[in-house]
C-alpha cells in the first residue's frame, strides 16, 4: 500500500494509447444472468424485435449481448479523446482537513463537453442510430446533464435531439436549458401539452423523470425516422459507462494502491455507479481486489434502499418494456430535491439483480447532508460538484472520519460525476438556510407501490 508523504501526488492521468478499446459487460461473471424483461401486454420475455421501434440494431444487440467484452468503434473513440481519459485525483487537501489516515481517491467526469459522465453513452448512441439512419432522438433529462450530452453528441453525427426536462428541474436550471439548446438540442418542460402522456398532468406539475420518459417514447414511437435514447437503466447505458472504471484500475496501479477497500457511487437510474463499479466488481470476483461496493441514493427516492424488486415499467404512461427492479412504483413522483439526476423510481435492473446477488450494499442520505459534504470538497478540492455526487462523497467523508477513530488507513474511490457550475441555485439555497430534507413517508410508498403490475 502506499503511504502519506510531503509532496504526495495529487492527480493520475493516462495518456490518450492508454484509453480502453473495449466496453465491459459484467453478466457474463455473475453467478446467474438477471431476470429478462418482459413484454407489457403478454408479460412474455421479450425479444429483439420487441426493441427494434426505439433503438437500432447495434443498440439492442448490445442490450442483449452475453459477451464480457465490446468493442468501441474508432469514429466513438476519436469523440472521447476530447476529455478521455479523465484524470483521477487524490483528495488530499480533504484527507488533511478531515485529519483522516484514510486515501480517498475521485474518477472526476466534470471535464467532458458536458461537465458530467452522460457523453460517455450519449457519443455511441448518436453513432449508433446516425449509422442506422435516423435523423432525429427524443429523449428526457432530470437535471439536465443527460440532455445536454445528448444534444452535444447529436451535433456531432448531424441529427436533431428533442429532450422533455422534468418540471422542478426545467424551472430551477435555466442554464442547464441553455446549454441544451446551445448544443443544438429543443427542450421543453415536462409534463408538456404535446403529448398525452403529458396532458394527463396539470401543467404546473413538478414532473418527474418517469413522466418524460413516456412523453419521449410516445414522440419516438409515432415516426419512422426518430428513435428513443435513454441515459441511464439499460443494460447498453451501463455497458458504455465501464470506460470510468477501466480507467480507475489503471490510475489506481499507477498510484500503487494493489487493492481498494471501498468504491462509493451515487445511483438514480445507476448509469454512473454501473460505469464506476462494475470493472472493480469484476476484479472482485476474481480474487484480485476485495473492495466493499456501496451505492448511495437520496433519502427522497431510496429504491434500492425502500424500494421492492419486482417487475414494473421504466415510465409513468407504461409504454416501455417491463423491467424485474427495485421500484418505488411508476407512479412515484419525487419531490423537486435539488439532485435531479437522482429523481427516478427505478433502479437499473442489472444493479438491482447485483444488489440482490449481495454484492454491493446500498445506503440513503438527506440532502442538506449531502450539500454540507459539498461545501467542504469545494473548499479544500476546489471543484464544485453536481449536486448527484454530493451523496457519494457525504458517504465518503463519513467513512474517512470512521478511519480516524479506528486509525484504518483505508483505500477509498469514488466517482465525481459532473460539476455543479450549472447547480448554483441549489447552493444558494443551502448556504441561505432555505434547503429542507424530505424523506419518503411509509403511507406514500404504500401508494405508489399499489399501481405496480402484479407479475405471476
Amino acid at each position: 500500500m502506499a503511504t502519506k508523504k510531503p509532496g504526495q501526488q495529487r492527480k493520475f492521468v493516462l495518456d490518450e494509447s492508454e484509453m480502453p478499446t473495449r466496453w465491459y459487460n459484467i453478466i457474463p461473471d455473475l453467478p446467474e444472468p438477471p431476470p429478462p424483461p418482459l413484454h407489457p401486454g403478454t408479460h412474455e420475455p421479450i425479444g429483439p424485435d420487441d426493441l427494434a421501434g426505439l433503438f437500432p440494431a447495434d443498440l439492442i444487440a448490445q442490450e442483449v449481448t452475453t459477451e464480457r467484452y465490446v468493442d468501441i468503434p474508432e469514429e466513438v473513440q476519436d469523440v472521447y479523446r476530447l476529455w478521455r481519459p479523465s484524470p483521477l485525483h487524490r483528495a488530499v487537501n480533504l484527507e488533511k482537513a478531515l485529519g483522516t489516515p484514510a486515501r480517498i481517491y475521485y474518477k472526476y467526469e466534470g471535464v467532458s463537453p458536458a461537465g458530467s459522465h452522460k457523453p460517455n453513452t450519449a457519443v455511441p448512441q448518436a453513432f449508433y442510430n446516425a449509422k442506422a439512419g435516423i435523423t432525429k432522438l427524443t429523449t428526457e433529462t432530470g437535471a439536465g446533464q443527460w440532455g445536454t450530452a445528448l444534444a452535444f453528441a447529436s451535433s456531432l453525427f448531424g441529427l436533431e435531439c428533442e429532450v422533455w426536462q422534468v418540471g422542478g428541474s426545467y424551472d430551477a436550471k435555466p442554464g442547464r436549458r441553455t446549454l441544451i439548446e446551445t448544443f443544438g438540442g429543443t427542450v421543453h418542460r415536462s409534463p408538456s401539452r404535446l403529448t398525452e402522456a403529458g396532458r394527463a398532468y396539470p401543467e404546473d406539475h413538478t414532473g418527474s423523470l418517469g413522466i418524460a420518459i413516456s412523453e419521449a417514447v410516445e414522440v419516438a414511437a409515432q415516426r419512422e425516422d426518430t428513435n428513443y435514447a435513454l441515459g441511464s437503466v439499460l443494460n447498453h447505458v451501463l455497458l458504455h459507462q465501464t470506460v470510468i472504471g477501466e480507467e480507475a484500475l489503471l490510475q489506481l496501479a499507477k498510484a500503487g494502491e494493489d487493492d481498494v477497500d471501498l468504491v462509493i457511487g451515487c445511483t438514480g437510474g445507476g448509469s454512473n455507479f454501473g460505469g464506476l463499479c462494475f470493472p472493480f466488481l469484476r476484479e472482485k470476483l476474481a480474487g484480485r481486489i476485495s473492495p466493499e461496493i456501496r451505492a448511495v441514493e437520496p433519502a427522497s427516492a431510496p429504491s434500492l434502499t425502500r424500494g421492492e424488486y419486482r417487475y414494473d415499467f421504466g415510465d409513468t404512461a407504461g409504454l416501455t418494456p417491463l423491467m424485474k427492479m427495485h421500484t418505488l412504483g411508476h407512479d412515484f413522483v419525487p419531490d423537486p430535491i435539488h439532485a435531479g439526476g437522482l429523481r427516478y423510481h427505478g433502479m437499473a435492473p442489472l444493479i438491482s439483480h447485483v444488489y440482490e446477488l449481495g454484492l454491493m450494499t446500498a445506503t440513503s442520505v438527506d440532502q442538506t447532508a449531502c450539500f454540507e459534504a459539498a461545501v467542504q470538497f469545494a473548499r479544500t478540492e476546489g471543484i464544485v460538484p453536481a449536486p448527484e455526487p454530493t451523496h457519494a462523497l457525504a458517504v465518503a467523508i463519513q467513512e474517512a472520519l470512521a478511519c480516524k477513530e479506528t486509525g484504518e488507513e483505508k483505500v477509498i474511490v469514488t466517482a465525481l460525476c459532473g460539476h455543479g457550475l450549472l447547480d448554483l441555485a441549489a447552493y444558494e439555497a443551502f448556504l441561505s438556510g432555505r434547503m429542507t430534507d424530505s424523506g419518503l413517508s411509509d403511507e406514500a410508498l404504500r401508494s405508489a407501490l399499489a399501481a405496480v403490475p402484479q407479475i405471476g
